[in-house]
């Protein structure tokens, strides 16, 4: 079988690409200029940096090693050549070649002994005293050397050693400032490559560690999402995480996670669109079916039984909304409710209707108590008001029914009141209460069902319809059985 360069199965729908030159090109400018480009340039940068505040001390210590060894050894070597009083000029020159001085003299008490000389071409510009020393003069007079031009001479004292018994007390040495700067550029060019090494190797290191722990693993994020959108339903695209226990693997999971609840939601809504179609291919036929009815309720109207005329108007406009019922079928299939037509709408009697409807009044378990002042006037759409509480109550009748026990109390209880520029409605029932698994997704479509057989649409619907007239539809936490709030305004003036 063969493998893909992370060493994942190629099936039959991975078919190596060929990848062009421009594709190469840009994967290398990717490396240059992505993270591991970028972290490799820092890591560089920091240890470069690093090296600057080691570099300052040690450039210091070596300028004060270097004139110290040159006063010990003319010290040393002029304190044995003074025993006898006489310095051979071939001695001299040899003293003043092994220390490169120009000039070597010793202080004794009062006494001040030139003890070997060669020409002085220049004067002195710089005075060096190695008897009192800081570290911030040293760092100074270091960076003195350093960026000093011309060649110039400077004097070095320093204190004398012991000989024969008596105490040289100082030490004097005159030294051309080009072999001190010379060696310095030489240790700091030292410095400078050791530096370098030791930077490139760290970031190195570094790059390939973190190319290893963290890019690589992006990268095969950024694939896994790539190769998903292009099939979102294919499950065999879904990521396969690593046993990774660190922030990476924590993502690796979480992506996954992510890709199987949308691989479920999109298997869901595709069910759900096959549903939209079956159902708009059987629309067309209902409403011929509840036309054919409203005409032989129709033709009851004439007859002359009190009961069929009192009941027929109510069928008759029981039919007229279900055909209305079914040709909004399809709107809501997308996501689309008709624009609000708001009147001035009693809202007593629009709740009468609803439990004329539900056949409330002559319900065996159940009372329906409507608590409404006759005179409230809401401003809403007529039907999509109707529909709102229709749904709430259909809701509370359905979980009331559930539990049939004539020892319990069954009622229904819509009240509603006027705060200012809104009606406040509530619907409240005796019923066993809304599960709290449910309560995350109430008003969600196809997921809020708590009773088996439910569609879960009674409340997505009540809560559009409510949201298109610019309110609001909650649960209330109010006792026992459950309570819907809804807050319903007035039409911005």
């Amino acid at each position: 079988m063969k493998h893909d360069a992370d060493n994942r199965p190629l099936t039959s729908t991975d078919k190596p690409v060929p990848r062009a030159p421009e594709d190469g090109i840009a994967a290398a400018q990717r490396r240059i200029s992505g993270l591991s480009g970028k972290l490799l340039l820092l890591t560089v940068l920091f240890v470069m940096l690093a090296e600057v505040f080691i570099y300052v001390p040690s450039i210091a210590n070596y300028r004060n090693t270097w004139l110290t060894d040159r006063l010990t050894t003319a010290g040393v070597a002029a304190s044995v050549l003074s025993e006898t009083n006489t310095i051979a000029p071939r001695l001299q020159e040899e003293l003043l070649r092994t220390t490169g001085a120009l000039a070597i003299a010793l202080v004794e008490g009062e006494r001040r002994s030139l003890i070997a000389m060669s020409s002085l071409p220049e004067d002195v510009t710089m005075v060096i005293d190695m008897r009192g020393q800081s570290a911030m003069s040293a760092i100074s007079g270091s960076v003195a050397v350093l960026l000093k031009p011309g060649d110039g001479l400077m004097r070095v004292i320093g204190a004398g050693p012991m000989s024969g018994g008596r105490g040289i007390e100082q030490v004097d040495i005159v030294l051309p400032i080009r072999l001190l700067r010379q060696d310095m550029l030489a240790f700091s060019g030292r410095i400078l490559a050791l530096s370098l090494f030791i930077s490139g190797l760290t970031a190195a290191l570094v790059y390939v560690s973190l190319r290893a722990l963290f890019v690589r693993p992006l990268q095969r994020l950024t694939r896994a999402m790539q190769d998903f959108s292009e099939n979102p339903e294919d499950s065999a695209r879904l990521f396969q995480t690593s046993a990774r226990a660190d922030e990476i693997g924590d993502a690796e999971r979480r992506f996954a996670e992510m890709q199987e609840t949308l691989a479920r939601t999109l298997h869901q809504k595709q069910r759900l669109a096959d549903l939209g179609l079956a159902v708009s291919k059987i629309n067309h036929d209902l409403r011929n079916l509840l036309a054919s009815a409203q005409l032989f309720i129709e033709r009851l109207e004439n007859v002359p039984d009190p009961t069929v005329r009192r009941l027929a108007p109510k069928i008759l406009s029981t039919l007229d909304r279900a055909v209305t019922y079914t040709q909004a079928v399809m709107a809501y299939g997308k996501a689309q409710e008709a624009a609000p037509n708001r009147r001035l709408v009693r809202l007593a009697r629009v709740a009468a209707d609803v439990g004329e409807l539900l056949a409330l009044a002559d319900h065996p378990m159940i009372d329906y108590d409507v608590a409404i002042d006759p005179a409230l006037e809401i401003d809403a759409d007529p039907e999509q008001i109707f529909r709102v509480l229709l749904n709430l109550v259909r809701n509370a009748m359905q979980a009331l029914e559930a539990v049939p026990d004539e020892a319990l109390v069954c009622r229904i209880h819509v009240s509603a009141q006027r705060e200012g520029r809104t009606v406040v409605i509530r619907v409240a029932d005796t019923g066993p209460g809304v599960p709290a698994s449910v309560k995350a997704t109430l008003f969600r479509a196809f997921q809020s069902a708590a009773r088996s057989g439910g569609t879960g649409l009674g409340l997505a619907i009540a809560a559009e319809l409510t949201r298109a007239h610019g309110g609001s539809v909650r649960l209330e936490e109010a006792g026992a059985g459950a309570t819907f709030r809804i807050d319903w305004p007035d039409r911005p003036v």
